[in-house]
């Protein structure tokens, strides 16, 4: 549809070409009839006026207004839930929410005036204001109609920060540019729901998901439907969440796996305005005084992160793909001879019977013993991670068992779709996963696997399922979103069970989802802009709620040759560099990842792996208050500095837990600009000090280091010993490595320990 910049078109969906003869008609909240109490909430009930099918939005006298309700809930003295149901109710459990046992909700009471009524907590804090004046006027002409009564409400989720519905977006009355609440019916039944915000002309945005753009998102509409995203540099994204932060300190999350839209001040400069393709709009406002505070609550709704093992912390080696024991023992050999630490090997792709074609088997001519050969990588401190899928091909063995008892959504047309651009494999069947039989049929296909001493399975796709398939507890539509939370779910809890310690490796995300960890940022191209774009993908992603992400170092595909493009020597240590101060660090990719491949810059990138287990302790030390907090690991620089307005503009530097301050360089020419906020930074490779705030021009940057700054007089625990795996590692050896007017960067600290 071509873009017309009319609300009803371009954000609603209406179809310009058919709006006389279509069945889709919108009705507008109009002034509200009643409030009541009913348990410890708030009823309003709100009547719809149906609004005549034009370009000029005005009600339809002919027709009946409809009845509503929205219901006002507070829990806890930060957080307030608004739900219109418009003739959906709400559901009273939801996977998304995993709501903090001490979050309660506390109940609510009315106070009515002439013209509002008023809704405190029980501390007499205001939580919310129904406003029923009619607007000032001074007459003195009736060219155009008076504007129709409407839905006008400001609410208040900690009792301080006024959020308001924008009730008036408008040219004129009749020419709507965004609209408080809304629905949409076809053959007047509901079908959608629509509300709108104010939004102050300065206000930034973040989060939403894994976007790879910007960071202030004000001015962009987002859809919200989860699809592969082929790359990280496009609009497509694995990982769509429906919560939003703002710098006016309140955060949005949109309870829904329904697919819709958040227009952030875009199709309006005066308004947020969100869509869900369901007639129930049901919305979580929390405040704080901070946006760590506000990160806190949305994960008190939805869930914290659980802490990875310690050995996830390590270096991971994979490509796409190994394709034998002897190829794997090989790599890992050479590893441990050349003294690159390492923890995790990743079998991708190629250890099933056929490349791609997912059984959960191990090829035996390839892999003979594969108990014996997982214990054996075991024993030398490397860990397994198997690459899978949650789609039955219809030549893989597992197809007719799944098909007969239902753990794959019966096709309502008999075809199938492909899984991948780069596989010839099409796929017959999604696994249902609202479907309890199902998940226990999985989880014993990973049981198998896991009890041969395998450590982590890769959750790889989830963003998109068979859509023309009937699924046990929820229509496609409703589950598609959704559906990556109920599959890294199930694999996280069989890995628990089996392995003692809980974690996957996912690429497709939903709100909750963060509570499984690790994710990572998808296929990346190994180029410039790739790194770019990751690096803008974990930092929304880390503004979304997750605590734990990483990214394929140096880039998933080649450029312009997919599978067999050379990968730049600098690109690589560069690429490797930000991977030492994310989360997780992991080698992939559908060529060689070796390092010892890359003769020229091998010894650099040993320094650099070897920089990554002495930095663990700290990790490890930082992680542990992530999975508390609010704060993610790689943090977007607004998270410590949320009143300096520059930092809410800046999308490629970052901290890395409370004191390393990372620039990663992500060019050719070595060099580039870092903007140091308030205080005094050390640079972390050369021990000089620069005071903040300011803008530092760095060039050259030698390619064994990057600009790192850390906080003076910070203390970082450190691991002073060389370790080929974390198995080796004694954490009472842990040392604390003060930044002060001694420290003289940390090559020559570690030559001074003997680990030059």
């Amino acid at each position: 549809m071509k873009q017309t910049n009319y609300q009803l078109f371009d954000f609603l969906d209406f179809d310009p070409e058919r709006l006389e003869v279509s069945a889709d008609r919108l009705w507008r909240a109009g002034r509200p009839l009643a409030i009541e109490s009913f348990d410890k909430g708030i009823i309003v009930h709100v009547p719809f006026h149906c609004q005549k099918p034009a370009v000029d939005i005005q009600p339809d006298s002919e027709v009946a207004p409809q009845s509503f309700e929205v219901h006002i809930r507070a829990f806890g003295e930060r957080v307030l839930r608004v739900t219109a149901e418009l003739g959906q109710k709400a559901s009273k459990a939801s996977p998304m929410l995993e709501i903090a046992d001490d979050l309660e909700e506390v109940p609510l009471s009315i106070e009515k005036a002439d013209n509002e009524w008023v809704i405190k907590d029980d501390r007499q804090v205001v939580r919310a204001i129904i406003d029923l004046t009619d607007p000032v006027t001074d007459w003195w002409s009736d060219l155009l109609p008076p504007p129709e009564p409407v839905f006008q409400a400001t609410f208040f989720p900690d009792g301080k920060k006024a959020v308001k519905l924008n009730g008036h977006d408008q040219f004129f009355p009749a020419r709507v540019d965004a609209m408080g609440l809304a629905m949409i019916s076809e053959n007047e039944i509901p079908t959608k729901a629509t509300l709108s915000f104010a939004a102050q002309p300065d206000e930034k945005f973040v989060g939403t998901g894994e976007r790879f753009t910007k960071m202030d998102l004000s001015g962009r509409t987002f859809q919200l439907k989860n699809q592969d995203g082929q790359g990280v540099n496009n609009r497509r994204t694995y990982k769509n969440i429906p919560f939003y932060l703002s710098s006016e300190m309140y955060g949005l999350f949109l309870h829904t796996s329904a697919y819709g839209k958040i227009s952030l001040a875009d199709h309006s400069t005066r308004s947020v305005q969100l869509l869900v393709e369901e007639p129930l709009a049901d919305v979580f406002l929390l405040g704080g005084d901070n946006p760590h505070e506000i990160l806190h609550e949305y994960r008190r709704l939805t869930g914290f992160p659980a802490m990875p093992p310690l050995w996830t912390f390590g270096v991971w080696m994979s490509r796409m793909t190994y394709f034998s024991a002897e190829e794997v023992e090989g790599i890992c050999d050479r590893l441990r001879a050349e003294r690159f630490p390492c923890d995790v090997i990743h079998l991708d792709t190629g250890w099933f019977e056929t490349d791609w074609l997912c059984e959960w088997k191990f090829n035996t001519d390839r892999f003979p013993h594969p108990k014996g050969f997982v214990q054996k990588l075991k024993k030398q401190g490397y860990r397994v991670s198997l690459w899978q899928m949650p789609y039955i091909a219809a030549n893989a063995m597992q197809h007719e068992e799944a098909k007969a008892n239902n753990y794959i959504g019966p096709l309502k047309e008999s075809k199938v779709q492909g899984g991948s651009n780069f596989s010839a494999l099409d796929y017959a069947g999604t696994i249902d996963f609202t479907y309890p039989a199902a998940v226990e049929w999985y989880k014993g296909l990973l049981r198998e696997l896991l009890e041969m001493g395998v450590t982590c399975i890769k959750t790889d796709f989830g963003e998109e399922i068979h859509l023309d398939a009937a699924y046990h507890d929820m229509p496609a539509p409703l589950l598609n979103n959704l559906y990556a939370l109920l599959y890294q779910k199930a694999a996280f809890e069989v890995t628990e069970e089996v392995a003692g310690e809980g974690v996957v490796w996912a690429r497709a995300g939903w709100a909750g989802c963060q509570r499984y960890p690790i994710h990572w940022g998808g296929d990346a191209a190994a180029s410039w802009d790739g790194m770019a774009g990751s690096l803008k993908g974990g930092l929304h992603l880390g503004l979304s709620g997750f605590g734990f992400w990483s990214h394929d170092v140096p880039g998933f595909h080649g450029v312009p040759n997919f599978m067999n493009s050379v990968i730049p020597d600098d690109l690589y240590v560069r690429w490797t560099q930000f991977g030492v101060f994310t989360s997780h660090i992991r080698y992939h990719g559908t060529s060689k990842r070796e390092p010892y491949e890359y003769p020229a810059i091998a010894d650099v990138v040993r320094k650099w792996w070897e920089l990554r287990y002495v930095l663990l302790p700290y990790i490890l030390e930082q992680s542990q208050q992530s999975i508390r907090s609010g704060m993610p690991m790689l943090r977007a620089m607004l998270l410590h500095f949320p009143d300096d307005p520059m930092c809410w503009h800046l999308d490629d530097q970052y901290f890395f837990g409370e004191d390393f301050l990372v620039a990663p360089v992500m060019n050719s020419g070595n060099a580039r600009k870092v903007y140091l906020p308030e205080g005094s930074w050390v640079d972390f490779f050369t021990g000089t000090c620069q005071e903040g705030p300011k803008w530092v021009a760095m060039d050259p940057i030698p390619l064994e280091e990057m600009p790192v700054w850390v906080k003076q007089g910070a203390s970082i625990p450190i691991y002073p010993t060389s370790v080929s795996c974390t198995d080796e590692m004694d954490f009472k050896k842990t040392q604390p490595l003060v930044i002060d007017g001694g420290f003289n960067g940390i090559w020559q600290v570690l030559k001074e320990k003997g680990m030059d």
